[in-house]
């Protein structure tokens, strides 16, 4: 009877219903794509740089990341990465050789990032294969190699060219090849572009005089949340003198970026909610006063106060309400486009996820914890405000309000 009640009396002002409501459906819109906004960047940025970097975690010599030299490079049978593969979570695994080397064309000389891969391992976790821009991708037992285009323009050089790579191999021995160009990679970060260098590992491991070693394992899992989980497994698995080295620890400037961009994110939502909770309380402030006369007529009449508070309390709630729910019903249409339709960036923006090593593209989130939490703040705004007309009713004098 209550329900039916108050459901009646706030549609006997219907655009004042409709205002109320409306200031909720777009106050629950507008917070739910700015979360789905953050929570979708920061999750496509921790998987596009696991996915180009570091992975989630990767296995790793003791002090190979303070070094980085090849003399900390470890040993990883095939026996082991199976198993590892087989760990619940794990969806992917790449063995990576990195090295720094002088590469030379004719009479040009650059420094550059070479890294062998398993190309068919690396092709599963970077689709290294999609940024091929000229020539064929490489094999296991291929003897060529990958060059960004940003290098190769550098370099002056072509498919078909011979490249002289020249550096320093494992326990200071010589590494020296020459090696002809395969194909050439349009990487997706200028800084990558111009200065990488993928080779086979087999090959890689050749030059660098690394038979059977590796500086890294690279590991990728379906779901973040599963990263503590994987990461005690893996971590039994180990032998002496090596590691394994979150992503969290890889990238502190990305996990920091992240940190103060989600505090700020919260803070304008909050300013939001603030702004809503004004607005809600200024329309129950509004209909709570033209309706004193009434409400003394009722309490005249033998209506207890209480049960006319419950009767306020369910209209202030059911208006709340089916705004709440109108504002997820829309979102959800809004939110499921923009995921599958990310909005790539430009200008300053642009420059500083590439800044990042990011590709300037902001995604958006479609967790269901998006639209449950907008929802029951908004609704918890409501319960608040219902707090004045309860100390209106309660301390309205029915004789005093009807003279006036």
């Amino acid at each position: 009877m209550y329900i039916s009640l108050s459901w009646r009396n706030i549609w006997r002002n219907k655009k004042r219903t409709i205002i109320v409501a409306s200031s909720v459906f777009f106050a629950v819109i507008l917070s739910a794509v700015m979360r789905s906004a953050q929570l979708g960047s920061y999750s496509y940025m921790i998987d596009s740089s696991a996915k180009l970097f570091t992975g989630y975690l990767q296995i790793q010599g003791e002090d190979y990341w303070e070094k980085r030299s090849l003399d900390e490079s470890i040993f990883i049978d095939k026996k082991s990465m199976d198993t590892i593969s087989r760990i619940p979570y794990v969806t992917h695994l790449t063995p990576r050789l990195e090295a720094f080397a002088l590469v030379s064309y004719e009479t040009t000389t650059k420094v550059s990032q070479v890294i062998g891969i398993d190309p068919i391992l690396e092709d599963e976790i970077t689709e290294v294969k999609e940024k091929l821009k000229k020539g064929r991708y490489l094999t296991k037992d291929s003897q060529g190699l990958l060059i960004g285009s940003g290098l190769a323009e550098m370099l002056k050089s072509d498919v078909g060219d011979s490249i002289v790579i020249y550096g320093q191999g494992y326990h200071g021995q010589i590494a020296a090849a020459i090696v002809p160009i395969s194909g050439i990679l349009k990487l997706p970060f200028k800084a990558m572009d111009n200065a990488m260098i993928l080779l086979p590992l087999t090959l890689a491991q050749e030059i660098f005089s690394c038979e059977k070693r590796i500086t890294s394992l690279p590991i990728l899992i379906d779901e973040i949340q599963h990263l503590e989980e994987v990461n005690e497994s893996v971590t039994k698995l180990l032998s002496e003198g090596q590691k394994t080295m979150l992503w969290n620890e890889m990238l502190p400037d990305l996990e920091q970026n992240i940190e103060v961009d989600n505090v700020s994110g919260i803070i304008m939502l909050a300013i939001l909610y603030i702004v809503i909770a004004f607005g809600v309380f200024g329309t129950v402030m509004m209909m709570v006063s033209e309706r004193a006369k009434e409400f003394a007529i009722l309490i005249s009449v033998g209506m207890r106060r209480r049960r006319l508070l419950l009767v306020l309390a369910l209209e202030t709630f059911l208006v709340s309400f089916v705004g709440v729910v109108a504002g997820i019903v829309g979102s959800i249409p809004i939110i499921f486009y923009l995921v599958h339709n990310p909005i790539n960036l430009s200008g300053e923006m642009a420059e500083l996820y590439e800044q990042l090593s990011i590709e300037p593209i902001l995604n958006f989130s479609a967790q269901p914890s998006i639209f449950i939490y907008q929802a029951l703040v908004v609704l918890m705004i409501a319960v608040v405000t219902i707090v004045y007309p309860l100390l209106f009713v309660k301390r309205l004098d029915p004789a005093k309000t009807i003279r006036g």
